[in-house]
């Protein structure tokens, strides 16, 4: 029996367009390996060769640049349809919202919308008088941009309906001791408690229309709201989360006091350096890499991602273990990530280029640490 693989893996959510790209990549990284290995055995015998060198940068970016049509691809692929704009998936309150708001969008006006947002806030559907946006919208706007942020999709994601959010944290556990079955058992010490707040801040966007567009009453105007904001949303969220400075948007997690982790305290983010200002270091350079992923505990590091940015990650593509493997590996299949030492790489542009005293390379398990 004949089965077409193109049609399973376009029905698996796999665009065909990546499937050809990736097969490509898989192709120029074997080449790349190849390359770079005549490189340093070039270096090796002092006899560096600009032509190799110029070589392995080619086709060290020709890798980037497929992973990012791989990426781009996944990621048109895998952004959520609005199917709830269904007429027999809605309400009739849902459908008649959801006509009133495409009206208000369109012309500015809808007395319609103003009588609904006022039942709304009548029946105390919402603490600040009910939905503006149309809820199936709202959620897929939430959907599209967990494909495209990169921390978005690692941390961990708590919906509200007030304006703050307050977490308990156990700093300290309870002491414990083991004891046989019979023997008495003393009291304990309890735990240390923090708490983290998490203000809800406000992005917007004012995407920009034509009259034309408004007044053709095929455009899908909850489609094309989506598809102007998720972009736009994601770029914004992207930097805040990583060095957001918490002043009316979220804090970052590089903005948080950084220490040498020797010196790790609750509140704290620890850091471990590479050992040369700027670089990594000459000799056996992934060492500190494997020093990081050991810095975290056992319960932190078997679910810890790597996050960097383009850059950094075509550096690291070259380093090698102490019997020559490769420590960055491409995803196997279209649409999976990168691995360095085994773990999940996080592309994330908006991480610092390798710079002295920047923190390039992050990692740990950011769904317990980071909401």
């Amino acid at each position: 029996m004949d089965i077409d693989t193109h049609d399973l893996e376009t029905k698996a959510g796999i665009p065909p367009e990546a499937l050809v790209t990736h097969g490509e990549m898989m192709r120029i990284v074997e080449d790349f390996k190849q390359a770079n290995d005549e490189r340093l055995t070039s270096i090796e015998k002092r006899r560096g060769d600009v032509l190799l060198e110029e070589k392995v940068a080619r086709m060290n970016e020709a890798i980037s640049t497929h992973q990012r049509q791989i990426d781009t691809l996944t990621v048109k692929q895998a952004r959520p349809p609005l199917a709830s704009e269904r007429a027999d998936a809605q309400t009739h309150d849902a459908r008649e919202h959801k006509s009133a708001f495409d009206i208000y969008v369109r012309s500015g006006e809808s007395a319609g919308l103003r009588a609904l947002e006022l039942k709304a806030m009548s029946v105390g559907s919402n603490p600040d008088g009910g939905y503006v946006v149309p809820p199936e919208l709202e959620r897929a706007i939430g959907e599209r941009l967990l494909t495209i942020s990169p921390i978005r999709s690692l941390a961990a994601r708590r919906e509200i309906s007030s304006n703050l959010y307050k977490k308990p944290f156990m700093t300290a556990g309870p002491a414990v001791g083991w004891v046989g079955e019979t023997d008495p058992r003393a009291q304990t010490t309890s735990p240390t408690l923090a708490e983290l707040s998490f203000p809800a801040m406000e992005l917007y966007a004012q995407p920009a229309a034509t009259a034309m567009l408004l007044d053709d009453a095929a455009v899908n105007i909850a489609e094309w709201l989506a598809s102007e904001i998720d972009q736009v949303f994601a770029q914004q969220e992207g930097i805040a989360f990583v060095t957001g400075d918490g002043i009316n948007k979220p804090k970052g997690f590089l903005a948080y006091t950084t220490v040498a982790n020797a010196s790790w305290s609750w509140g704290s983010i620890g850091y471990v350096a590479s050992g040369a200002a700027g670089a990594f270091p000459a000799s056996n350079p992934a060492d500190v890499l494997i020093d990081l992923t050991s810095a975290l505990g056992t319960g932190y590091r078997q679910n810890g991602t790597f996050a960097m940015n383009r850059k950094t990650q075509s550096a690291i593509r070259k380093f090698k273990d102490s019997n020559g493997n490769y420590l960055w590996s491409p995803g196997l299949q279209a649409g999976q990530p990168a691995t360095l030492l085994g773990y999940p790489l996080a592309v994330d542009d908006n991480m610092p280029d390798i710079a002295a005293n920047s923190l390039s390379v992050a990692f740990g398990e950011f769904s317990r640490r980071y909401q």
